[in-house]
């Protein structure tokens, strides 16, 4: 395990935001970080789906799900998809499903919480949109680092101690 919030936090102060700390961690990297990747999706994991197809090499997915906890965004099978295609992690402002599995998933992953439900699959969402939960205001192209000592954006990267 690895802490590089702190002191990034010490390093950065007045160029980095904080995610209000609602989040739990559930995949099997403890620290993870890069570029981010924003889709908004609610109850419908359609873009997701299609986004840990692609390469994530040095990225890190951003999910908005409004928050919603009644259906699970991601399980076990996109999260081995995202690890396989080389992504970094995913945070997602909702929940997940299958966690036993997703611990062992070599993918940084955090989460509001788990509902073992699967969403709906319309085609819904949005790649690329401005996303703002947690205290937080997160574009497509911004840095994210994660560890388990929460979640900070910032505009460009941040030399890590």
């Amino acid at each position: 395990m690895k802490d590089i919030l702190p002191d990034l936090c010490d390093l950065y102060p007045n160029h980095i935001q904080i995610a209000e700390p609602i989040f739990q961690d559930y995949g099997g990297r403890d620290h993870f970080h890069g570029e981010a990747v924003t889709v908004y999706c609610f109850e419908d994991n359609s873009r997701v789906r299609e986004l840990v197809q692609t390469s994530g090499k040095g990225k890190v997915l951003v999910v908005d799900g409004g928050g919603s906890k009644r259906r699970a965004l991601l399980g076990d099978m996109l999260a081995e998809k995202a690890a396989s295609n080389g992504w970094e992690g995913i945070v997602i402002h909702g929940a997940i499903r299958d966690v036993v599995a997703q611990s062992q998933v070599p993918l940084g992953l955090k989460a509001i919480c788990a509902n073992p439900m699967p969403t709906e699959k319309k085609g819904l969402g949005e790649v690329g949109k401005t996303l703002s939960f947690a205290g937080i205001t997160i574009s497509n192209g911004d840095h994210i680092y994660c560890d388990r000592n929460g979640i900070l954006v910032a505009k460009q990267p941040l030399a890590l101690p």
